[in-house]
């Protein structure tokens, strides 16, 4: 009571927050009249005289006035459009590291230009990351008209481009990209094996478009980076044959916490299922010999009985594509992990893609928080302004909209059953179309969708297909009667090369839009439709003229009709036809109508059988309602059955966010292993030598040897000799007398060791001497890079093996976590001792020849032990063109006999590049997979 009564004399954190920047907006207003006076060159220049100022020491905040101000004037001049004082306010929220919540329609994109200059002018590169390649692209080419004009340049990273490309886009005082993008450049960045391979400059700054979606539904899943693993296809096609005939009884299945799994009674019917297709031949399921069928048969029923095809995924083109739940997008690329990806294929029977293993992964947590400073906006994030404090160190400060709010929220209508629901949303949508008034109907999955497309279709609507032409003037002469058209168009993953003509012209009177949700669509819906596209597609075979000119003019009145048509049929009508699990994406859906000041409205229809109803809402409620005396296609409307639902809605909330942060933890422990190695790996590969830290290795397994066949303070009788020397031979490469020194008079374990360390540092002196200093510094950094990076791989693999199934360590009154912190310390202090070993086992083995390398298809390809690790630059050949007695050897395990020896090929740098005629954008006859240029044709 007394938080709520200071607030009122007080106001809110928020306000006061909002209040501080009054001061600086003013100042900006009153530099208005003074910049509009300069020329293009003159504005223009004020780039150069403000660089000059940060390079002399002054702050990016003493600048963000007359920087401000000189965006606002180049925007008004390039583009038409002014920013509002509001928009002056996002951007100091986005300088400062916050988050921007605007409502829809606000100009967010254009926000963010008063930040990202500021910031650029550092000289560090800003970042700004959207939802997909479209909006990428379309702001990076919009937005970078104000940056070119001011003398800044702009970059695009998209899917599909080349490391120069990416390398030049970095390299841009301001990058667009997708935060797929962004993530997977900085893991492949940390594989590659020299500094000038790498893409990314660094992490400066960054602005996340949809924070909400990228930074929080998108949390749950981390980037991998992965390679294919055995085929193991017959066992998944195997498991996916038994699951159809299990029964209800034979498997529990939780779809609160999304989990399944097989009763006593299921486990004895998927054992004799499993015998009858001969795949389970001895031993029970649960057998240590059948763990990898218990794995491939739990994947199978999770793909059959929790996953829903035109829900979470798609097949297209013979291919299980993933569908975001969130925005409804598919995600190509994107692949489920643990074999579910491979259960789901066996079900859908299209071709079963290998398993893969992880190589390199990263959570977008801890992606973003390389950042040094990190800012976001969107038009939802007050519900999780909790979790962004917690997280990222981030605020949320709520920004008002420049016009009032007209758009009215009605309560939501209840029916018993989803066929009574979905006659009510057609009636619904009758009422609304007979007046004009364009909708948009939002619903949670493709088959949703399609299944209220029937609904219309047997009331005599009709689908437009936006991929002809004439659909939009279909949709422009139905506006322009007097008579509704009942014409609909859907957008969903099936039609997501529509997505921006359809939403562009969902605000034109009359037009019927079902879409899945419509969380980081990117594209304004404008009441009348969208000038600026029509202008675009009808004017575009007219040339610049009178007659371009009066078509335009034509347009832009006609718009302008429409528009005032659809505000008199009271603006856009959003139609929820269900709740969502987060209150944000049904924020997102209403946020779509009322934009800058327009009228409009929003309900949503549920029944008792939708998903957050069935498995969150109370059990008693349908026979409730039937004691009421609610009959058929009545529905129930009352606050506090909003109320319930917002509180069903927080519980799901809490729970996912109880979810992230428990990924967070265990891959914080990662993460600070991931960035030893990565800062490592960097600092190895911007030294011209590592002659020190090699030494160091060498001097570390003699000390690993000692102490292992030498206990402390023992007689040289309880030496083990022969395995030590063994163990010597193996590491260094030399035989030495180890047993006739155990035998001198008063040896000592000391003596044995000052023996040892100068015997195997003379020994790698004189292979320095024999191949040459320069060349010896070359192929350790190559080797020591390649084991680093091997042993890591299975350092992850290993890891994710242990966060499986450390959480039984619970049942013994221990913390899974603490478990899994101290067992992961002691993996990763292995991993440094084995790193030691390698490198020094391999390096002692190693010859170089100076020799054209022989015609590609003559050299055997190592196996995925063997030396050739991808992206290496050193390329192995077999000693004696594998005649008699040739070996090769593992690079991380030592050689595969005693004395064996590889050689690495080496050509001239003024010989590189001349294997036979290769075209330099051509693959590389090598195999590695790289253009020419990027391999043996590099200078």
């Amino acid at each position: 009571m007394f938080g709520s009564f200071a607030k009122k004399i007080f106001g809110s954190s928020n306000d006061r927050r909002l209040k501080g920047y009054r001061p600086k907006v003013a100042a900006i207003n009153a530099l208005e009249p003074e910049v509009q006076k300069l020329t293009d060159a003159e504005l223009a220049a004020r780039t150069v005289a403000f660089r000059e100022a940060v390079a002399a020491g002054k702050s990016l905040e003493d600048l963000l006035v007359p920087a401000f101000a000189t965006v606002r004037e180049a925007a008004r001049r390039v583009l038409g459009q002014r920013h509002f004082d509001v928009q002056l306010v996002g951007g100091m929220v986005l300088h400062e590291g916050a988050i921007a919540e605007m409502r829809t329609g606000e100009g967010k994109t254009l926000v963010a230009t008063l930040a990202c200059y500021l910031n650029a002018l550092a000289g560090k590169g800003v970042h700004v990351i959207t939802v997909n390649d479209y909006l990428a692209r379309r702001d990076a080419e919009w937005m970078g008209r104000i940056y070119n004009f001011l003398g800044l340049s702009t970059g695009t990273i998209v899917h599909g481009l080349e490391d120069d490309e990416r390398r030049r886009a970095y390299a841009a005082d301001i990058t667009y990209g997708t935060n797929n993008e962004f993530g997977f450049d900085y893991l492949r960045d940390n594989m590659k094996y020299e500094l000038a391979q790498m893409v990314q400059r660094g992490h400066h700054y960054a602005i996340v478009d949809e924070v909400d979606s990228i930074l929080v539904d998108e949390a749950r899943t981390p980037l991998i980076i992965s390679g294919a693993s055995d085929d193991r296809s017959d066992l998944y096609v195997a498991a996916d044959k038994a699951i159809p005939s299990l029964t209800e009884e034979d498997f529990e299945l939780d779809e609160k916490q999304r989990t399944t799994n097989l009763t006593d009674a299921g486990n004895e019917h998927m054992e004799e299922l499993l015998g009858e297709l001969g795949v389970l031949s001895e031993g029970s399921l649960y057998d240590a010999i059948n763990v990898t069928l218990v794995h491939h048969v739990n994947q199978a029923l999770r793909a059959h009985k929790l996953f829903k095809r035109d829900k979470d995924y798609i097949v297209r083109n013979g291919e299980v594509v993933i569908i975001d739940e969130f925005t409804g997008r598919m995600m190509p690329g994107r692949r489920y992990s643990e074999g579910l990806h491979q259960a789901l294929e066996a079900k859908e029977h299209v071709a079963i893609q290998p398993e893969n293993v992880t190589l390199a992964s990263i959570t977008f947590q801890n992606y973003f928080r390389l950042y040094g400073k990190l800012a976001g906006m969107t038009g939802t994030a007050a519900t999780e302004a909790d979790e962004f404090a917690e997280i990222y160190k981030l605020d949320v400060v709520e920004i008002p909209t420049n016009q009032p709010v007209k758009r009215h929220d009605e309560d939501d209508e209840v029916y018993r059953t989803a066929e009574e629901k979905l006659r009510a949303i057609v009636r619904e949508i009758e009422a609304a179309n007979a007046k004009f008034q364009p909708m948009l109907v939002g619903t949670t999955s493709i088959e949703k969708s399609e299944q209220l497309a029937e609904a219309m279709k047997k009331q005599g609507y009709k689908q437009i297909d936006f991929t002809h032409p004439e659909a939009l003037q279909k949709l422009y002469a139905a506006a322009r009667s007097d008579k509704p058209s009942k014409l609909f168009a859907v957008l969903n993953a099936r039609f997501h090369e529509q997505e921006a003509p359809i939403v562009a012209e969902a605000g034109v009177p009359g037009a019927i839009t079902v879409a899945t949700n419509m969380a980081g669509r990117g594209t304004d819906i404008q009441l009348g439709g969208n000038v600026e596209m029509r202008v675009a597609q009808e004017c575009a075979n007219l040339e610049q003229g009178s007659e371009h000119e009066a078509k335009e003019a034509e347009i832009r009145a006609e718009v302008e009709r429409f528009r005032a048509k659809a505000i008199a049929a009271g603006g856009l009508y959003i139609i929820g036809t269900e709740r969502h699990e987060s209150r944000r994406i049904d924020n997102q859906l209403r946020g779509r109508a009322g934009r800058q000041g327009d009228p409009g409205r929003s309900k949503f229809f549920l029944s008792l059988k939708d998903d957050l109803m069935r498995i969150f809402g109370s059990d008693r409620m349908e026979s409730m309602l039937v004691k009421l005396g609610l009959q058929e296609d009545e529905a129930i409307v009352h606050p506090w059955i909003n109320k319930a639902l917002e509180k069903a809605q927080q519980k799901v909330e809490a729970r996912n966010f109880d979810m992230r942060k428990n990924i967070l933890k265990y891959d914080n422990v990662m993460n600070d292993q991931r960035k030893v190695v990565f800062e490592q790996r960097r600092e190895m590969m911007a030294q011209d030598s590592l002659e020190e830290m090699i030494t160091d290795m060498r001097e570390g397994v003699v000390d690993d040897l000692i102490a292992k066949h030498i206990p402390r303070d023992s007689y040289p009788e309880a030496w083990d000799i022969g395995d030590f020397t063994q163990a010597v031979q193996a590491a260094f490469n030399i035989t030495l007398p180890l047993a006739d020194w155990a035998k001198e008079e008063g040896i000592t374990e000391d003596e044995m060791h000052e023996r040892l360390r100068k015997a195997a540092g003379e020994a790698y002196a004189a292979r320095v001497e024999k191949n040459g200093p320069e060349i010896t510094r070359y192929v350790e950094k190559q080797i020591v890079l390649q084991a680093l990076d091997h042993l890591w791989r299975e350092h992850l693999v290993t890891l994710d093996h242990l966060r499986q199934v450390v959480g039984w360590r619970g049942m013994a009154q221990r913390d899974p976590l603490n478990e899994y912190k101290a067992e992961a310390f002691e993996l990763f202090s292995e991993l440094i001792k084995h790193l030691r070993e390698a490198t020094t086992t391999q390096l002692n083995r190693v010859e170089v020849a100076f020799e054209r390398p022989p015609p590609m298809e003559a050299i055997e390809v190592a196996d995925a032990g063997g030396p050739a690790f991808p992206g290496s630059p050193v390329h192995a050949a077999f000693p004696a063109a594998n005649g008699p007695g040739a070996q090769t050897v593992n690079p991380i395990f030592g050689a595969s006999g005693a004395g064996a020896t590889e050689t690495l090929v080496r050509e001239p740098a003024e010989q590189r590049g001349a294997v036979g005629k290769v075209g330099r954008n051509q693959p590389c006859p090598c195999g590695s997979g790289k253009k020419y240029k990027h391999c043996h044709g590099a200078a």
